[in-house]
């Protein structure tokens, strides 16, 4: 009995093993050429866009499960399928200046199966009202 009891701890520490290391060489990684953008100065009421361009680093499939914008004003746009090791997308970020004023910092998060489970990104913009005749 005591022989099939070690024998059995023995193969599941093999299988336990084997399986970790698999895990760690195929982590997901997303590498942004920039995290943050500023727009500079707009006008109020502009609707202005900016690309993120990203890279999946890492050893497996990139999966993007949501993104959610600071405020209504920035909305994302993101890539719905899996994004393979090595291959490159973007993320769209666009912003309306509708009703703001003034220096303004948004964000948008993103939901994916990277080790940190989410990544944020930025945008600046300083919004000049124009005067009324």
């Amino acid at each position: 009995m005591k022989k099939i009891s070690l024998f059995a701890v023995m193969v599941l520490l093999v299988m336990i093993t084997s399986c970790k290391k698999e895990i760690g060489t195929s982590e997901t990684e997303m590498t942004f050429e920039t995290e943050k953008h500023d727009f500079g100065t707009i006008t109020q009421g502009d609707k202005v866009d900016y690309d993120f361009k990203f890279k999946n680093t890492g050893g497996s499939d990139l999966i993007i499960t949501g993104a959610k914008g600071s405020c209504g004003c920035t909305v994302p746009e993101y890539p719905k399928e899996a994004i393979k090791p090595g291959v490159s997308g973007v993320i769209k970020v666009s912003f309306n200046s509708a009703g703001k004023s003034g220096k303004q910092a948004k964000s948008v998060t993103l939901f994916c199966n990277i080790n940190e489970g989410k990544k944020v990104l930025h945008i600046n913009s300083n919004i000049e009202v124009p005067e009324k005749d």
